[in-house]
């Protein structure tokens, strides 16, 4: 049996803490700040036994020396792993675990799956779980959205995507930033007459004026409602004026226009 717990830190985003109640361990994915996730972790009284990094940014990064720090204190040494093609710009000397696209490592008897996401940076990794349908994507593949492009281009986002969309769709979606509303807004200028989104968007913003998070999310959702995973869809390509476009120049237009939005 597992448990996840999702968390915010700083102004945006989230952290995940995924315990197996059998082995008793305990990942937390990606750390901004160290404080939120040391408390998180004294309430249910988990010792924190991983740490998987998704990709180098600060906001998923600045809290790993603390946060080790923090634990040597309490006795935990917790492995950290993090994608080997970005050792350069990593805290390196802090990771014991480097993995790289299809590469499957052990959280219990429980196997994680390692998928190359790039297009967000062109070192990001995503982490697949496959026995229990969850998948830890950061600022790939997010809640009505994909994270912009500052290292990537659209061709290694749009194959990123196309990667993460063919997982199974109960697929539970652990993404790291609360953006879901703007993202919603965007989505439906482009995409006013989908019943799917706009049933969505009611939901979206049900739950933030609750204070309640959007994420995770489930992946048919975001299939039958987030434009950068719908680029090959035609009535979308028409929503947009590019009915006879290639699924790329579609998702590229729509990737520009979000980030003008």
């Amino acid at each position: 049996m597992t448990e996840l717990v999702t968390f915010p830190v700083l102004k945006d985003n989230y952290a995940f803490l995924l315990h197996d109640h059998v082995s008793l361990r305990t990942a937390v994915v990606d750390v901004a700040d160290h404080a939120p996730i040391i408390a998180e972790l004294e309430k249910h009284g988990w010792d924190l036994t991983d740490i998987w990094l998704t990709h180098h940014h600060w906001d998923h990064i600045d809290g790993l020396a603390p946060l080790l720090e923090a634990c040597a204190a309490k006795g935990w040494h917790p492995r950290v792993v993090a994608a080997k093609a970005d050792m350069h710009r990593l805290p390196h000397t802090l990771i014991t675990d480097q993995v790289e696209d299809g590469d499957t490592f052990m959280f219990g008897d429980i196997p994680v799956h390692i998928i190359n996401v790039p297009g967000h940076t062109v070192g990001h990794i995503a982490y697949h779980v496959p026995s229990i349908a969850t998948l830890f994507t950061a600022d790939s593949l997010m809640a009505l959205g994909c994270g912009r492009l500052f290292e990537g281009t659209p061709a290694q986002m749009w194959n990123s995507l196309q990667k993460l969309r063919a997982l199974p769709p109960h697929t539970t979606v652990c993404s790291g930033h609360e953006y879901t509303e703007s993202n919603a807004a965007f989505a439906m200028s482009i995409d006013p007459e989908n019943p799917a989104l706009q049933a969505r968007v009611r939901d979206v913003k049900a739950a933030r004026a609750a204070n309640m998070p959007t994420v995770p999310s489930q992946l048919q959702l975001e299939m039958d409602t987030n434009p950068f995973l719908r680029a090959d869809n035609k009535d979308l390509k028409s929503a947009v004026g590019m009915a006879n476009a290639s699924d790329l120049d579609v998702f590229t237009e729509i990737r520009a226009r979000k980030d003008r939005f």
